[in-house]
């Protein structure tokens, strides 16, 4: 039994041996930003730090605790000189953070007054491939919205920089949530991403759907009254906010017929629930001609 024991554990504490390593690395917090609805970003440096979009890393604030790590999606894009995430402030150990980080104070807060962070990573998901694909679709459930911030805001500068050698040349974006206000940081995305796209006249690069699936008959009032407005009251974007949930089967046909003959990457962060029916929509809609329209599916949960 010890000979298949040894090596196990060996490999356990190389690991350990590299977390810790990863851990002593100096991390420098440059910017604290309170978004609404206790929702905090932290804008970090760290020297040697490289990343891809849609990657994630652990996160230990010994201030906090001294032995928790958690696992955050990096925000930022690989174009910027920072690394970021936004985290939401749901429990203890995130209530500890938003105040070591002096975010229940009025007043400026000293960049020395920071607490010590460590950072492990980042590590690889799915979404890394997204950039293999001509047309894609990003679907991001609740909470799981967040790995595409990371995307698009790549996508941009890409786009931006050398538009002619960016292979991507179409995303749909679907955003499913009980609540918008919980990320309306990402709403604030949106929203610069359209105006920017509508300046260089290429506002057909970018086609999104935002779900509220957690409504009332006040919010549809409102919604009924305030739908011939120029941008949808809840979002502030011009595409209005749908209620409910999507019909998958026809948004497949849909994006079938626009594009015959292609490879399209499917992308989802959220439940095993809506993971099964887009799996399931993917294999039905992928033809069995090698010259048809397929669709890959690729999944991450939190």
């Amino acid at each position: 039994t010890w000979k298949w024991v040894v090596g196990p554990m060996f490999l356990y504490l190389c690991e350990r041996l590299v977390r810790f390593w990863r851990s002593q690395q100096k991390v420098v917090i440059t910017k604290v930003v309170i978004h609404p609805f206790k929702t905090i970003e932290l804008q970090m440096m760290k020297k040697g730090f490289k990343m891809e979009v849609g990657q994630y890393i652990f996160v230990k604030c010994p201030a906090v605790s001294r032995l928790e790590w958690h696992p955050f999606t990096l925000t930022s894009a690989p174009e910027e000189d920072y690394f970021s995430i936004h985290i939401r402030i749901v429990g203890d150990w995130t209530e500890g953070l938003f105040n070591a980080c002096g975010c229940d104070k009025q007043e400026f807060q000293e960049a020395w007054k920071l607490p010590k962070i460590a950072v492990d990573g980042p590590f690889g998901t799915a979404s890394e491939d997204v950039f293999h694909y001509e047309t894609v679709m990003l679907v991001g459930a609740g909470i799981g919205v967040t790995p595409f911030a990371s995307v698009l805001k790549s996508v941009w500068y890409k786009y931006c920089h050398d538009a002619t050698n960016l292979k991507l040349k179409k995303i749909y974006f679907y955003w499913l949530c009980r609540d918008t206000h919980a990320f309306e940081w990402f709403a604030d995305l949106l929203q610069s991403l359209e105006a920017q796209m509508q300046e260089r006249n290429n506002a057909d690069f970018l086609s999104y759907n935002i779900y509220l699936t957690g409504w009332d008959e006040t919010q549809a009032t409102h919604f009924v009254v305030h739908h011939e407005e120029e941008k949808d009251v809840i979002t502030g974007l011009k595409q209005k906010t749908l209620y409910g949930r999507p019909n998958w089967e026809n948004e497949f046909k849909t994006i079938a017929g626009k594009h015959p003959g292609s490879r399209i990457g499917v992308f989802l962060c959220g439940p095993e629930g809506l993971a099964d029916t887009l799996n399931k929509q993917s294999i039905s809609n992928s033809e069995a001609d090698p010259r048809g329209v397929h669709f890959i599916f690729n999944k991450e949960n939190f």
